[in-house]
């Protein structure tokens, strides 16, 4: 198999755990194999149901991810002289390495809030790398004549990044804290300010979701605008991340409103996911070309 088709595999999987790891935190799954790691509630392979086969679905989920990641690795170690690749390729070990370590963690000392957020966060930034490697191994469809997309298009790009993994990490902090439901849609109770921590951590979460969007929305009109022969399919791209980041505010307000309902918990975080790989991949492609 070509690296860039196992990169690909290996994003798609990392993509299936991240969001049904959303699903067995909004099911409350997270202890469906006890306080035991690698073991589920003391043996190999449990009696499936319930919680435990929520919990266990996702832990072979993370196996399987673990294989490929693996399976990668020695792919681009074997086949690839590129510097960067092979640095990426062990950068991509070591994250993997961390995510187990946490992913136990957050079984050992029983679902702490902040070991969840990092975990997620940890996640996020494992498949950036996945995505810089797909990108880094696929040929080059730059024409020689075709110029380099500006400088300040990428730096855009990286703050709108920043923009969205602060929100997402206030967004799994609010979740696994029980904050989701501190504040109402568009108020906090009796109040349009946060007057306790959980109010003031949701709003923060809401703000940050809310300046990305604008941002968001004036990049993408601006770019648009400018867009030139630079960099091909510019224009579907930011037009496909606008439409995300908007989609993303309507569901967090759907989730709000149905009380946390588990579906909708689950799309919230489907979306953001999305939202940051589409991102990775303008990004790297911005600075690649391929």
């Amino acid at each position: 198999m070509k690296i860039n088709r196992l990169a690909m595999g290996t994003i798609l999987v990392t993509f299936l755990l991240i969001v049904f790891g959303g699903y067995v935190a909004s099911s409350e799954s997270g202890m469906g194999c006890g306080p035991d790691w690698p073991l589920c509630n003391g043996v190999l392979v449990p009696v499936l149901h319930g919680e435990t086969l929520i919990e266990y679905t996702h832990r072979v989920i993370g196996a399987l991810l673990a294989v490929l990641s693996a399976w990668l690795w020695f792919k681009i170690r074997k086949t690839h002289t590129s510097a960067p690749v092979r640095r990426a390729a062990n950068g991509m070990a070591l994250l993997l390495a961390l995510q187990i370590l946490l992913g136990a963690l957050v079984v050992v000392l029983d679902l702490p809030a902040i070991v969840i957020t990092l975990h997620l966060l940890i996640a996020m930034g494992f498949m950036a790398v996945l995505i810089y490697l797909w990108r880094a191994t696929l040929p080059s469809d730059r024409p020689a004549d075709r110029p380099a997309p500006p400088v300040s298009l990428n730096k855009h790009i990286n703050l709108i990044i920043l923009l969205i993994v602060i929100t997402i990490a206030l967004g799994a902090y609010v979740k696994h804290q029980s904050f989701g439901l501190a504040c109402d849609w568009l108020s906090c109770r009796d109040s349009w300010l946060p007057s306790a921590e959980a109010q003031f951590m949701q709003s923060l979460h809401r703000l940050f979701a809310f300046i990305a969007a604008v941002y968001v929305a004036v990049f993408a009109a601006t770019a648009l605008a400018k867009a030139n022969r630079g960099i091909a399919g510019l224009r579907k791209r930011l037009i496909a991340i606008a439409a995300i980041v908007f989609m993303q505010l309507l569901v967090g307000a759907l989730t709000v409103v149905t009380d946390l309902n588990v579906a909708w918990a689950v799309i919230h975080l489907t979306i953001a996911t999305a939202l940051f790989a589409a991102l990775a991949e303008l990004k790297f492609r911005l600075c690649s070309g391929r």
